[in-house]
């Protein structure tokens, strides 16, 4: 019995082909129940129409609130426990999901397919980008991340919904869960799948959803292991003080040495700032 959530804005182009390759993976993979369930996120096109006349189910934004937003609307709707989310352009391949399902019945909080091929790495933009936010969340969460934000990923309604007021309204959400899944002890499976070119233009507005998803990053570390994120800038903090020293020792500047003493200093309150909200996330959590 599964339920597959899939957020779509202005998809026209490619909802029913989506929906399509849905309906024959499951027949030939013997899997009778399930549902479709169609997030229309305040399209200006025909794709609620198109989803609806496909006899799934739709859920209608009046205007558009954004992905994740759209992904927690779809999963409250759902009828079973087992969730499949996927795209509306088609560029995860839906064949890939029964291999996922039965990785999930193993036993897995939650199980996500890795991009790989040319159509995920080809931005020379977006690859130092995604190696960035790829070091703040595998440092947080103290485990190598293959993908920290694919969009085909299997998981159990009942826990989601543990998580949901936690988790991100817009393009970062499967961050979010990512990170929320990983640093509350959540076991997290990763297997590679291609990645297809997209029907139509990308929704993604590169610049700013990146600097979205570092906040959200850094506020789902603030919430979940605050210590990290202190220690992160105490030791960048540090590195300043040794190179201030270096300086005054080889150079002979007294600017190094008093960049040294304030590097040092510096981290050291930031150290016990660590300690302190470290603390107070403790009591809260209690």
């Amino acid at each position: 019995m599964i339920s597959v959530v899939i957020p779509a804005y202005n998809e026209e182009n490619a909802i029913k082909e989506t929906i399509d390759e849905i309906k024959l993976v499951f027949k030939n993979n013997k899997i009778k129940e399930f549902e479709v369930v169609v997030v229309n996120d305040g399209s200006s096109d025909k794709t609620g129409d198109i989803a609806k006349a496909q006899g799934i189910t739709v859920v209608n934004h009046p205007h558009n609130v954004g992905y994740g937003r759209s992904l927690k609307d779809g999963i409250r709707t759902a009828k079973f426990d087992t969730i499949v989310i996927t795209d509306a352009d088609r560029t995860y391949p839906f064949d890939q999901a029964p291999m996922l399902i039965k990785e999930f019945q193993k036993g897995f909080d939650m199980v996500v397919g890795a991009r790989t091929g040319s159509h995920y790495r080809e931005s020379l933009i977006k690859a130092p980008l995604r190696k960035i936010l790829k070091f703040l969340v595998e440092f947080t969460a103290s485990r190598e991340i293959p993908d920290i934000n694919s969009g085909l990923r299997v998981f159990s309604r009942k826990t989601v919904l543990t998580y949901v007021s936690h988790l991100c309204d817009t393009f970062s959400f499967t961050t979010s869960m990512t990170l929320a899944y990983m640093m509350t002890g959540r076991f997290v499976k990763y297997l590679p799948i291609p990645y297809e070119k997209r029907e139509g233009q990308t929704k993604v507005k590169l610049v700013k959803d990146s600097l979205r998803t570092l906040q959200y990053i850094l506020q789902s570390i603030n919430y979940y292991n605050p210590i990290k994120i202190f220690m992160l800038f105490a030791a960048i903090c540090f590195f300043f003080s040794l190179s201030g020293f270096l300086l005054s020792a080889l150079a002979g500047l007294k600017s190094g040495f008093y960049l040294g003493i304030g590097g040092l200093l510096v981290s050291l309150v930031i150290v016990g700032l660590g300690l302190v909200a470290d603390l107070l996330k403790q009591i809260m959590h209690k």
